[in-house]
Order: C-alpha cells, then structure tokens, then sequence
C-alpha cells in the first residue's frame, strides 16, 4: 500500500558493499561489463574503489517499493559476478597492502578523469582503507502537503519553499543532537579485522577474540567512530547548520580555504594529479557529516549552488552501518524507525546551534560510536547532561509520538509495531551491535569467518529471488545505454583536462 498523507515520504536507499572472493579477499578484477558504466548507470555505480559497488534505489513513496528495488538490484548484480559475493559487514576485512586497492575508473570523460583525481585526493589525505568502509545512505523527504499544513500551524508567512528549507535545517540540527539513536539501535560493527588496522594507529583500547578480531566490549559501530584517523584540517571545519545561506557560505570557505597540511601531498607532480586541488576539502562531497542538506543539482550546480538556488529538497542519512543480519544491508523496520526520529526530530523545537554545541554533538555521537552500550556512559544534549538511558528514554516518547502520527490513514500501524520491536531490543539488549558481539563470542569466531558465512549465505538467497520491478532484459538495456551515455560525454568534451577543472572551479565559486 502507496504511503498518503504525511506518509506521502519520499524515500531513496543507496548502499555500498565490496566485491569479494569466496576467501574473502577483494576481488581482482574490475567492475563488471555486464553492469554497465559506472559513470553513467542509474542504479548500480561504484564509490571509492573498482571493487566497492554502489546501489541507487529510484526515489519512492512507498517502504516496500523501495526494498523491493534494493532486492532485484542485488539479485541482478550476484548473476553478473561470477561467484563473487558482496561483503556483509560495513567493516572491511583482508585488507593487505592499501596499493591494491584500486581506484575506481570512470572512463576518458573530463568528469570520469574528474571523480577519478579526487579519490586520489582522498587516497593520498585518508589513506584507501578508511575509504572501502561501507555505509547504506537514506534519502528522506517530506510531502509538501505536510509542510503548508505545518506552516499553517506555525502561523509563518514566508515562501513555502524558503520555509521547507528553514524546517529541513531544524532538523537536521535536531538530528545532530539526537541522531546518534541510529548508532545505538543499527550500529553494527563494534568489532573488526585485525588486517584493517595495520594500515594505520588508533588510539583506542581495543581487545582481541579469536585468531584476528579487535573490538570494543560497548562499541556500537566503530564506522562511526574517528578510528584515530580523522583529518586535523576537517576537525576544525566551522560548518554552520542555523539556515541555507550561513549553511553553504560555511561549506564553501572549507573548498575554497587552503590547507598546509595538505599542500604538502602536491597537486599536479610529473605530470599526474594527486588530488584536484591543496584546500581543506577538494570539492563539497569531501564534508564528512551524519547528515546532509540535499537538491537535486541541475547540469553544472555544484550541490551548494543548487541549495542556494532552490532550497533544500531532500535530506541524506549517512549514519547507518550496513546490517549484516539481512541480506541487503537494510529492513523496512529499520527504515519505519529512522522515519519516526526524522519526524520527531522535525516536531521537536530546534534552537540555532553554536559552534561549541555541534562539537558537543560530534563528540556524543562519537562516544555512542564506541561505548554506547556502557551503562555509566552520559551525553550533554543542548547543555543538559544526563546518563544515556535517560536520554533515550525521552526520546523514545518523542519517537513513539511521531509513529503514531505516520501511521494515521495506515491499514496497519507498521511504523508503532516496528518502533516497538526497536524498544524491546533495548531493553533485552539485543540491539544489532549487541547481536553481533554475543555471535562471535559464542561461536568463538573471527570477524572475517562470519562475514564470509552471510555472503555465501545472502549470495543464494539473492540468487534465488524472483524480480519484482525490472526483468533481466531490463537491466541488459540499462548497461547498453550507460555504455551509450558514456561514450557520448567522452564524444562532447571540448577542453582539456587541466583547462576543464580550471573553469569548474571558476563556475563552483560564483
């Protein structure tokens, strides 16, 4: 049944997973013809590396319709890789040497060269093994309907579409006070290969079970976490989330404001490029945040011009592990959830945020990331300080109320049942990060050993699925014409590579 009124949401999931062998180890191969072009394909692209996939669901109202898409995508993707599985987990694993991982290729393209030069800007800055760590990122939007009937209420006179702006930044000032909840229930990697951290130092006191995993006895999900590695340059961003326009002058002083730290890496040496320019961030996709402020870009926006242009459309959720427990990274319960904390971070009043108070929020999100089933752990929250389950409590309520609100003109309650299946696994401590530990624990297994279980396991079952929304010939005419698309990019260029980032630097900063 379609979503109607408030449930008029429009929902789109985008989730990574890496290719692997049936050892486990990243598959040597590129990414796959039969897939299509990774540039130019609407549902199955890579991120960072030839070998780290991307899903991209079409936007839908309607939960089941947007698992349905995830699933036929997985299942078409498993028949092209030739034995091949996707890993589970959000952590990767066998990493060895960080050289092996190879960039992701997007072709001859002035933005295919493009999209390459920054993730070499990202390896050099980051290292390519903080960058294979894999996420599921969901696209959320309200209907517009509810937003003229909250502006009413509100008894606000402005444009609608500058007051849908000025509530999307609410909330998402909300989500930063109160968006660790996502960690705490679906956070699902308090434990990783001892392989991963060969490739750098962490400060944290990690202890070791079975032949190779490191974990942290409280952690929820160590993707989230800063693993000792977060750029010194990003940590001091002053990103400022009190309306659009402070939002993308903010965001535009970091593309545009030099880094010492990262001029020392070289721009353009014998004649490749390391990174597409020394700032604090290459361009504005850099910005590490939970949450994002989103439009739709038209041909040559950057993602600031769109917002400061039209205003924000949609929100990106960036805070949720893959879940290990199902075999495409993500329930409909997970997102009826994640709807109800939206909404309620949306009802919730939202002062202005100052720059001391979103550090406090990074830094509680951090400490939910690595200790959030420590019972003594407490968060300040707007200045006030109380234990964890206080807040959650409290907030729970706040959650239970928006449920209810998202399940009026519902046949079933499904947000209310889910959300109280969410309240029975804390309070049974069975929240996934809490699973996943007591399943190496009693099975006295690695990391990688379970891993590799769910992707043999989710393979067949993939496998085995019938499509519901595109049939195989679907997807062949897909892969021909990103083929198409690509090459005619490649066909349309008119400049040169150094004179075409010139002038897209010159266009970003207008």
């Amino acid at each position: 049944m379609a979503d109607t009124g408030v449930l008029g949401i429009k929902r789109g999931i985008e989730r990574e997973a890496l290719r692997i062998c049936e050892q486990g180890k990243l598959a040597p191969n590129g990414h796959p013809k039969a897939l299509g072009s990774a540039l130019t394909h609407p549902l199955i692209t890579t991120d960072y590396a030839e070998t780290l996939l991307e899903f991209i669901t079409p936007v839908s109202d309607s939960v089941e319709q947007v698992l349905s898409r995830l699933t036929d995508i997985h299942h078409e993707t498993l028949k092209q890789l030739d034995g091949q599985r996707l890993w589970p987990l959000s952590m990767p694993c066998y990493i060895g040497d960080e050289q092996d991982i190879v960039l992701a290729d997007y072709g001859q393209s002035n933005i295919g060269k493009m999209k390459h030069a920054y993730r070499q800007g990202l390896r050099h800055r980051y290292g390519s093994a903080m960058q294979v760590i894999s996420g599921v990122h969901y696209n959320f939007s309200l209907p517009q309907s509810f937003w003229q009937q909250l502006q009413k209420v509100d008894g606000d006179q402005q444009p609608l579409s500058e007051y849908i702006s000025q509530r999307y930044m609410a909330l998402i000032r909300n989500f930063y006070r109160y968006g660790w909840m996502v960690a705490y229930l679906y956070g699902a990697s308090p434990a990783l290969c001892g392989s991963f951290m060969n490739a750098g130092e962490s400060q944290l006191a990690f202890e070791k079970m079975a032949k190779g995993t490191l974990y942290l006895p409280y952690a929820t999900s160590l993707r989230l976490s800063d693993l000792g590695y977060t750029s010194s340059a990003q940590h001091e961003l002053d990103i400022n989330y009190n309306s659009v326009s402070e939002y993308v002058q903010s965001v535009r002083k970091a593309v545009s404001s030099h880094s010492e730290e990262f001029a020392k890496i070289g721009v353009k040496v014998d004649g490749e490029y390391r990174q597409l320019n020394a700032n604090i961030l290459q361009i504005e996709n850099e910005l590490y945040a939970p949450i994002r402020a989103k439009r739709v870009a038209k041909s040559g926006q950057t993602p600031s011009q769109a917002l400061a242009e039209d205003g924000i459309e949609y929100i990106e959720i960036r805070a949720l592990d893959v879940n290990p427990f199902d075999a495409v990274g993500v329930t409909e319960a997970q997102v009826r959830v994640i709807d109800s904390l939206l909404l309620a971070c949306v009802l919730m009043d939202s002062p202005e945020m100052c720059k001391e108070e979103l550090q406090a929020c990074r830094d509680n999100f951090n400490a939910v990331a690595i200790e959030g089933r420590n019972p003594e752990l407490s968060l300040t929250i707007a200045g006030e300080e109380q234990s964890l389950p206080a807040h959650i409590e409290s907030l729970l309520a706040k959650m239970q109320q928006a449920a209810q609100l998202l399940d009026t003109q519902r046949a079933e309650p499904d947000f209310s049942v889910s959300l109280e299946q969410a309240i029975a696994d804390i309070a049974n401590d069975n929240t996934y990060s809490s699973r996943f530990l007591r399943l190496l624990k009693s099975q006295s297994v690695d990391n990688s050993s379970l891993g590799l279980q769910w992707a043999a396991q989710y393979r067949e079952e993939m496998l085995g699925h019938k499509p519901n929304n595109w049939q195989d010939q679907d997807f062949s005419a897909m892969a021909e014409q990103s083929f198409a698309e690509q090459q005619a990019i490649e066909a349309s260029d008119d400049l040169d590579f150094d004179h075409f980032l010139t002038k897209y630097f010159e266009n970003a900063n207008k």
